[in-house]
């Protein structure tokens, strides 16, 4: 029973205001700061001071942080808390500057400020509220990534080994703080028809173009029967092509480029044989692809996750859940709509929500775990 009335009264706190005052100008540091996927040094640095100034200690791989609460038990399971912090490169469409963190009322603008800023800050600031606990059924592992926006090899991939067992994680992500329990898997396929050449003024050849708009028209109309319960229908969306080179050649070669958006009901493989069996075009996957995740529905941080006012939802973006091979939700303040858009933005009270939530989600499992042992 007191167990029980001290998590409740624990719930309740509102995050540590001289904390948030220190994570909000983190995120400030953090827009003005540029850090491209792959040049994530000198906000990887920020990070690291941060969590070094708070008294924690830290560890370093390139361009990626990671630290433990001070009372790490290895006999303890381990929850990893994980955001990036790089950025895509500013939409041309910006009409302010990107790496200018401006707050206007709720609203704090700058590139990345959204896509994953607050969410990583949020996470820190979780991750600092528990880190001198010594009652932690769990430990914690906080970890800021890089290279998440183009799937790199140097980020939350590389740096995985070195954290040690990990049995569960929240990943950060703008989810307006949904709880995705699952999340589509990505593979590209490179696509070629191949035809004759010929002089357009005779008629001569057999152009390319056509044989691919054949193909593309089935990319179009195609609806793989079975349906993921959680994530929907695999999607199939032809977003590149390319053929030709000058106005009277008929053109030998057309390709063109599918964006494959996979679920939990479709091996890659299965998948590939169904695209060769009803196209024409040679078909060439990517080397790298994105694979689907889900969570067990019964999972505990799924159970805490809703205690806390979470909806569940089928996530149809990616992220570095699919380099991850234990469970995880994806969870953050925060809207992916917002993610890659010009004057991108996040509401300041999205992150202290964000701060609440987590805090919360993270004192159910603590002791929903303790009163079990």
């Amino acid at each position: 029973m007191y167990l029980q009335q001290e998590r409740l009264i624990r719930t309740e706190e509102k995050p540590d205001h001289h904390l948030f005052h220190h994570i909000l100008n983190l995120l400030k540091e953090l827009i003005a700061t540029p850090s491209f996927s792959g040049e994530e040094s000198f906000t990887a640095t920020l990070i690291q001071c941060f969590l070094q100034n708070k008294g924690v200690e830290t560890h370093r791989n390139l361009h990626n942080i990671w630290a433990f609460n001070r009372f790490y038990d290895p006999a303890k399971p381990t929850i990893l808390l994980n955001s990036h912090h790089d950025t895509v490169k500013p939409n041309i469409q910006y009409t302010n500057n990107p790496f200018h963190p401006t707050i206007i009322g709720d609203k704090l603008y700058g590139l990345g400020s959204n896509d994953a800023g607050g969410c990583l800050v949020a996470l820190l600031a979780a991750f600092v509220h528990f880190y001198e606990r010594r009652d932690l059924a769990y430990n914690l592992c906080f970890a800021a990534t890089a290279e998440e926006e183009t799937s790199g090899k140097n980020g939350l991939k590389l740096v995985l080994p070195q954290l040690g067992r990990l049995d569960f994680a929240i990943v950060g992500e703008p989810t307006l703080m949904n709880l995705a329990v699952a999340e589509r898997g990505l593979m590209v396929l490179d696509c070629v028809a191949t035809g004759k050449a010929g002089h357009a003024a005779r008629g001569e050849g057999d152009n390319a173009i056509y044989k691919a708009l054949k193909d593309i028209q089935w990319f179009s109309n195609f609806t793989f029967p079975n349906v993921s319960s959680s994530l929907g229908p695999v999607n199939m969306s032809v977003t590149m092509i390319n053929a030709g080179s000058q106005h009277n050649v008929v053109p030998g070669s057309c390709s063109f480029t599918v964006d494959v958006r996979l679920t939990d009901v479709y091996t890659t493989d299965e998948i590939l044989q169904i695209v060769r069996e009803n196209i024409n075009s040679q078909v060439t996957p990517r080397e790298f692809y994105l694979k689907p995740s889900a969570i067990d529905q019964g999972h505990p941080i799924v159970h805490a996750g809703i205690m806390a006012g979470c909806n569940t939802y089928g996530s149809p973006t990616t992220s570095d859940q699919a380099v991850l091979n234990i469970p995880s939700v994806k969870l953050g303040p925060g809207d992916s709509a917002r993610s890659h858009m010009a004057d991108e933005y996040i509401y300041i009270s999205e992150i202290h929500q964000g701060i609440k939530v987590y805090i919360q989600i993270l004192e159910t499992l603590i002791f929903t775990l303790i009163n079990k042992i």
